[in-house]
């Protein structure tokens, strides 16, 4: 598919050779962007399944192309992916055994022994990537301080060799009960393994998630042994197909916490990157967070399988330790694979554009979670699909520019939408139409826009109600944010999406439909490290806390170092903590004291203090109150390692008069939800929009990978760095 070239940037920076690219593969889409200069060409390609890395070189060489540029030009490479989720998700992983202690090899099918949906008597539990007979239990035991209760009895190991070679077990996990404490057990385990089955890949639960909480432990712990031998195979072979096709380059990883890492770490610990694409969505929007001067954001990423919500405040995403994997109930939390793991926080739900609307056994809109993907995708790509989706409807109520969708690569065929969203939609909802009234004509074009508009309020007003409740859980609110939109599918969406939930403002920076691939090049290399160590602040030791992340961060500056030998870096810790008696632990940020590896003199009681007032004040902002007179611990600590990101230049300032809209390509209907009218607006072209242009809606601005829908009680202006900032007339009342 042909690309799209930023064409404000300057001719003059032909001759920078510090091209940077990325890569995100997406459930539909792959998109690419090469980055040269204050300039970036964008392309998206049709995600090749059967060979992911296809769509890749695929789209690599199409925005080398387009940009006049040879691949030995290129400096860095960074690369998100959903192979590892897929991986998890499909059940198309390794096969997979898991060495525990004896006694507690049932651990990942009892979970947690709760109900995360209480009234269903039909429950249906995430199914353990390992089946029973593969858990294989080994004599040892250690107590919760790392000392040596049971010593490892090697003969029961050994015992279950023959199982591991009878039954093809390709990838092995090892998590022996409170291994993180002490990996003496775990590490002998491996170097036994290692010597009898050397094709064997091994994977220690003390070094993916050296945690408490055995089952989240085990959890992670399998999931990384299970995706290891897919995403280890996949990256090195993408490498060399890079390496062959000219691209002699550092390849870099996007992790699910927001960093980059190498290859090498990558295919050690895959199960850190099953949200890499979001990721880079998220950084991306706490950019457009700083350039903006937005206090508080919504993130809204919606492409054509997921839509993901993420809270930023004061340019920092939300992150969390934990994230679930193949949800039993898609998107109900406790449903699926727990894995521990550094991630930015948010909430996906199944609604992108190719997410399939159908009418449920009560008569209901029902939109997703299944998608129709790149093959076939939706009715309208003429690839034979024939079930309607979310593009389907945007295309039926004038939201999508027929002309030039995916800047012309790919024709658009109305009448398919029509007659998918007739058949699907239209005409099972016309069957359940009062047998006293006239029967409908369920297949004429009137009912299927009627059964557009249905599909898309339900999609909308499905993402609005996840938005709040996202909020809710964190004590946050909606109304006044702003909304900022990326993606394929979200520029189409964002207005209506920010009317329901009361936001300020919408803006849709440049390059939004490869916006995750786009915030790839402004995350920093860094990885994190985590080491569960128990302490009450009233038995705080200093000492042994500076030892702690002493050995922590010269964990993190060896993985961080192979990626960024010569820049500066930054340290950020935290301790997770909970008030004696409580189930589970905020994060709160270490002061400077505790940074401070060395030999500098500190009174305990001090540094003491001031975490009781950290944690005081993180408390009081998440939950509103303190519990004065209560116990703190601290179960486990956290420290990043991350060099500077790469952030793009200042833009130029603003004229001082506003330049004049450009004519428009053409003009189309465009049905307006909030007015239920269809109204006549111009089709824009934003490449030709110059920076402090405004106009007022309603309209669409049209570029190579998606529309902006600009209703008729937004106006729009173009800021510095060339994004559209829609503001409400009448801002702060949902609709």
């Amino acid at each position: 598919m042909p690309g799209a070239t930023d064409p404000t940037a300057s001719a003059g920076d032909s001759g920078d050779r510090r091209l940077r690219l990325a890569v995100d593969i997406g459930g539909t889409f792959t998109d690419v962007a090469l980055a040269h200069g204050d300039r970036h060409t964008t392309t998206k390609v049709l995600t090749t399944h059967a060979d992911p890395a296809q769509g890749v070189l695929d789209g690599i060489a199409t925005v080398l192309a387009e940009a006049g540029r040879a691949p030995a030009e290129v400096a860095l490479i960074i690369h998100g992916t959903t192979l590892a989720t897929n991986a998890l998700i499909e059940r198309r992983g390794a096969r997979t055994a898991l060495l525990t202690t004896a006694g507690h090899r049932d651990a990942l099918a009892m979970g947690h022994e709760d109900r995360f949906e209480q009234y269903d008597l039909a429950i249906e539990r995430p199914v353990p990537l390992v089946p029973r007979h593969l858990r294989l239990p080994v004599v040892e035991r250690l107590d919760s301080a790392g000392r040596v209760r049971v010593p490892l009895d090697e003969a029961s190991l050994r015992a279950h060799l023959g199982t591991l070679r009878d039954q093809g077990v390709e990838s092995v996990a090892i998590g022996f009960l409170h291994g993180y404490a002490n990996g003496a057990h775990e590490a002998r385990a491996a170097e036994i393994l290692a010597a009898e089955l050397p094709d064997l890949w091994i994977t220690r639960a003390g070094e993916v998630c050296p945690e408490i909480r055995e089952y989240e432990r085990l959890s992670t712990a399998v999931a990384n042994a299970y995706v290891r031998p897919v995403m280890a195979r996949y990256l090195t072979r993408l490498a060399a197909a890079l390496g062959d096709r000219g691209l002699a380059c550092p390849f870099l990883l996007m992790t699910s916490g927001g960093g980059l890492t190498t290859v090498e770490t990558a295919a050690r610990f895959p199960i850190r990157l099953v949200e890499s694409g979001p990721a880079g969505g998220a950084i991306l929007a706490a950019q457009v967070a700083r350039d903006s001067d937005a206090p508080r954001v919504l993130s809204f990423d919606m492409g054509g399988t997921t839509a993901k919500l993420c809270l930023i405040d004061d340019a920092e995403p939300l992150s969390a330790r934990q994230f679930e994997v193949d949800r039993v109930y898609r998107f109900k939390k406790g449903s699926g694979l727990p894995v521990r793991i550094p991630v930015i926080e948010m909430v996906e739900i199944g609604a992108g554009g190719g997410s399939i609307a159908r009418v449920d056994a009560l008569g209901r809109v029902q939109v997703g979670p299944e998608s129709a993907g790149s093959d076939p995708g939706p009715a309208c790509y003429a690839r034979g699909g024939d079930r309607p989706t979310v593009t389907d409807a945007d295309l039926c109520l004038g939201r999508i520019p027929a002309a030039g969708f995916a800047g012309g690569a790919l024709s658009l065929d109305p009448g398919a939408s029509t007659s998918a969203l007739a058949a699907h939609v239209a005409r099972p909802l016309g069957q359940r139409a009062d047998a006293s009234a006239p029967p409908p004509d369920s297949d004429s074009p009137a009912a299927a826009r009627e059964a557009a508009h249905a599909v898309s309020e339900m999609v909308d007003e499905t993402m609005s109600a996840a938005a709040r409740a996202h909020g809710l859980d964190w004590g946050r609110h909606m109304a006044g944010r702003t909304l900022v939109a990326f993606g394929g599918a979200a520029p189409l969406h964002a207005a209506r999406l920010a009317q329901k939930l009361g936001c300020d403002r919408v803006v849709v920076p440049k390059g939004a439909g490869v916006g995750s691939a786009i915030g790839f090049l402004l995350a920093p290399v860094s990885y994190q490290v985590v080491r569960s160590r128990f302490m009450t602040l009233d038995g705080f030791d200093a000492a042994a806390a500076r030892a702690t992340l002493a050995a922590m961060d010269a964990e993190a500056r060896t993985v961080v170092r192979q990626a960024a030998p010569d820049r500066p870096l930054e340290a950020r810790a935290h301790a997770h903590m909970r008030y004696r008696g409580q189930g589970h632990e905020i994060a709160v940020a270490l002061p400077d004291p505790l940074l401070d590896t060395g030999d500098a003199p500190a009174r305990p009681e001090t540094l003491a203090d001031t975490l009781a007032r950290a944690f005081d004040a993180a408390y009081a902002a998440l939950y509103g109150r303190t519990i004065p007179g209560q116990d703190i611990e601290i179960l486990s600590w956290t420290l990043s390692l991350s060099a500077p990101a790469t952030l793009p230049p200042a833009p130029p300032p603003l004229p001082d008069t506003a330049p004049a809209p450009p004519a428009p390509l053409a003009r189309q209907p465009l049905f307006d939800p909030a007015r239920q009218a269809w109204t006549e607006v111009p089709v824009i072209d934003r490449a030709q929009i110059a920076p402090g242009t405004v106009l007022a809606g309603p309209a669409l601005v049209a570029e190579a990978q998606t529309t902006t829908v600009v209703p008729a009680d937004f106006s729009l202006a173009v800021d510095a760095r060339g994004a559209l900032v829609l503001t409400r007339a009448a801002a702060g009342q949902p609709a």
